[in-house]
């Protein structure tokens, strides 16, 4: 189980820090949410099932959603 968590943590650590590299904002919004995934992932690993659940939902899908609905406000989508 520890070489689990220790996989995940390393995960978390590139695709943080991918997040912070890309660019484009709609590829950020996607990698944003694949953070929330493995941050809930990580949680879940350490005996945190209510954070992590907590985590997928606000991390993985409220955020990426409302970053996504702002671009399309900002770019003329959404009135």
């Amino acid at each position: 189980m520890n070489v689990f968590v220790g996989l995940a943590l390393v995960l978390v650590g590139v695709v943080g820090s991918l997040v912070v590299v890309i660019q484009d904002p709609l590829r950020q919004a996607l990698t944003v949410s694949l953070f929330g995934i493995l941050l809930g992932i990580v949680f879940f690993a350490v005996q945190a099932p209510d954070v992590a659940l907590s985590e997928i939902v606000v991390g993985a899908v409220a955020l990426p959603l409302m970053i996504l609905l702002a671009l399309a406000k900002l770019r003329g989508g959404v009135r």
